[in-house]
């Protein structure tokens, strides 16, 4: 039977959306490559005495190669027995087809792991519809930590609407959002918000980390959503130091209503850029905005080809409708007659 996250210790979920800092695991191994036990155990020690939250292990930090060499098991096992009697998070990364993802969070449950970080670089090429049916089915095993891994570095390109739908499954507790990219940043939370807002949101954006924690997501449609703490590489070291800045940026009295403009802008540069086309209508978009305010007559650009893309549009006006005070056609209706005259 599987574990949910209604089956963990007492308050353990509620830290999770308080926020906390997770270190991503490095493998300590001696001169001969082989696991250093009292080396690896050493560094788990490190991290919760730091004021760590949780521990990340057999994730990319760990190096996937673990895997291959039977350290798997060996190395989350290690993790677990340090953080015995603590209140750490452990969360197992787990890779791969379904089949090996299923078998890897088995190992993780039967070792007292409370969910996995789950890596969708195997499944480049599938329909959104196949990874919601994998991510279902590693749910039904142990609480799922989704993971949006950069496309540069084999993470695959998803939209918002994949989010939506996974954000929405009753296992998954938390996203770690790591694609390196502001427009796809704001998919994560765009489908979380939609999803009813359930689900918390970490910071893997090495870029970013600061931003991502200061920046209050009001998106529109609800109540602004915040990424509450960060799953990553970097706090693999200087890790009280990576503690203290997680603080520093949750403070309650940062200024929201001026950094809340940041994600707001964003989100509508999406949609004119043309984003989720890879930026193919970008010049068309910025065209179209001007042409329903009548500064252009048509959206033509020099290379016949380039035009606005399938949805661009529609895109448009669900951001404009969001956000009308970051727009000014009132401004332009004024005065465009002036403009136009010879």
């Amino acid at each position: 039977m599987g574990l949910t996250w209604q089956d963990w210790p007492a308050g353990l979920h509620a830290r999770l959306h308080q926020g906390l800092a997770i270190p991503a695991h490095p493998l300590a191994l001696n001169a001969d490559r082989k696991l250093d036990a009292r080396r690896q155990r050493a560094l788990s020690r490190y991290y919760l005495a730091a004021g760590s939250g949780g521990l990340a292990v057999g994730v990319h930090t760990t190096q996937f190669a673990i895997r291959d060499v039977g350290l798997y098991e060996p190395v989350l096992r290690i993790a677990a027995q340090v953080a015995e009697g603590t209140n750490a998070l452990l969360v197992a990364g787990v890779i791969g087809r379904t089949e090996q993802a299923v078998r890897e969070a088995r190992i993780a449950r039967a070792l007292g792991y409370h969910c996995v970080l789950l890596s969708l670089a195997a499944w480049k090429g599938a329909s959104e519809d196949e990874i919601i049916a994998h991510c279902r089915a590693v749910a039904a095993e142990m609480p799922v930590f989704g993971f949006y891994l950069q496309p540069a570095v084999g993470g695959v390109a998803l939209s918002a609407a994949f989010w939506r739908r996974f954000c929405a499954i009753e296992n998954v507790v938390a996203v770690k959002i790591a694609p390196f990219n502001r427009y796809a940043t704001l998919d994560v939370v765009r489908g979380a918000m939609e999803a009813g807002g359930r689900v918390a949101l970490y910071t893997g954006n090495d870029d970013h980390i600061v931003g991502d924690l200061v920046t209050p997501f009001a998106l529109g449609g609800g109540p602004a959503m915040r990424i509450v703490g960060g799953l990553l590489g970097h706090w693999s070291v200087w890790t009280q130091a990576a503690v203290r800045v997680l603080h520093e940026a949750t403070r309650p009295d940062l200024p929201a209503s001026i950094m809340a403009l940041d994600a707001q802008v964003t989100e509508m540069n999406a949609a004119i850029f043309d984003v989720a086309h890879n930026f193919h209508g970008c010049i068309a978009g910025c065209h179209e905005v001007l042409r329903r305010q009548g500064l252009l007559e048509g959206i033509w650009c020099l290379d016949p080809d380039e035009g606005l893309s399938p949805g661009q549009a529609e895109l448009i006006s669900a951001a404009s409708a969001r956000y009308p005070e970051l727009t000014d056609d009132a401004f332009v209706r004024q005065n465009l007659a002036s403009w136009l005259a010879d």
